[in-house]
């Protein structure tokens, strides 16, 4: 297929767009880096500078394209104010899905988020009301950044009920690459006792960017949103122990885990729907002092 894929220099678009040459698809890619007058490094990929909150640029990357992968979103709320984090998100997200529709494009997956249900940014104290989390769960954002993910979703509901067009909602756990495990996950593998809002969860990069190629590639119909996650926690400590021990009576109801040292958020659906089956663990590039192995360090340098 021929797919577009928006936000193509973030971590998330770097891993996506290797990933779909690798599956055989040719790329046009998009974002808020200008190009250079240079031969390209890869045929198979077109780079368009282009601003997706532009309706008029949506339009322009997005005529004569098989599928869409939008990940052009800002990534999180804190480093922008409220209100341009909400409105860029939203306004990019339906301008991009609004061209996808009136050029009759097939396909559509965004990339959503893990933080819809309330994780993360809340601004009131947020627990989940049972763990892991699954799709089934109530979203429940409070900040800008969920807010608007929330919204997106509801863009796809709305376009498959108006349109042809079928679309998978993505919602990525912690996403994590060689450049920032030992920084993000260090700590929880050393001592579960560092918590983080999505109880030791995270993802891969690369298992991310393939969980996305199987949703652009996917022939489900209508709209599906879905989690993803590695099926491990960060630490591979035992899930219900660290539960109990750190969060007490306030701990949310602890659900059937699928393996002792369960993630908090399931990605069954996706194992389900789409054949999901990551092949990546913090074991791959962490010790279990949560320091980065010597050989992905000098990966990471390029030593």
């Amino acid at each position: 297929m021929h797919v577009l894929l928006t936000g193509s220099a973030g971590k998330v678009g770097r891993a996506t767009l290797g990933a779909l040459r690798a599956a055989g698809h040719t790329v046009r890619a998009s974002d808020l880096v200008p190009p250079v007058f240079e031969r390209p490094d890869d045929e198979g990929v077109e780079y368009v500078q282009a601003d997706s909150s532009d309706a008029g640029d949506a339009f322009a990357v997005a005529r004569g394209v098989d599928a869409v992968i939008h990940a052009g979103n800002i990534p999180e709320p804190t480093r922008n104010p409220a209100a341009r984090v909400f409105s860029n998100n939203l306004t990019s997200t339906f301008n991009v899905l609004e061209a996808a529709v009136r050029f009759g494009v097939p396909r559509f997956v965004f990339v959503s988020s893990e933080t819809v249900p309330g994780f993360f940014f809340p601004e009131r104290p947020f627990l989940p009301d049972y763990l892991p989390v699954d799709e089934k769960h109530p979203l429940r954002p409070q900040d800008p950044y969920a807010l608007s993910k929330v919204f997106g979703e509801q863009l796809m509901d709305a376009a498959v009920r108006r349109s042809d067009i079928a679309c998978i909602s993505i919602r990525p756990s912690w996403v994590q690459w060689e450049g920032n495990y030992e920084k993000n996950l260090g700590p929880q593998v050393r001592d579960p006792s560092v918590l983080s809002p999505n109880f030791w969860s995270y993802i891969d990069v690369y298992d991310l960017a393939d969980a996305l190629v199987l949703a652009v590639e996917s022939e489900l119909p209508g709209h599906e949103a879905m989690y993803i996650a590695s099926p491990d926690n960060a630490g591979g400590h035992p899930f219900a122990e660290i539960l109990e021990r750190y969060y007490g009576d306030e701990a949310p109801e602890l659900r059937e885990l699928a393996r002792e040292d369960a993630s908090g958020i399931s990605c069954a659906k996706a194992e389900r729907l789409l054949g999901y089956a990551p092949r990546r663990s913090w074991r791959d590039y962490l010790d279990g002092e949560g320091r980065l192995l010597d050989e992905v360090r000098r990966r990471v340098s390029g030593g």
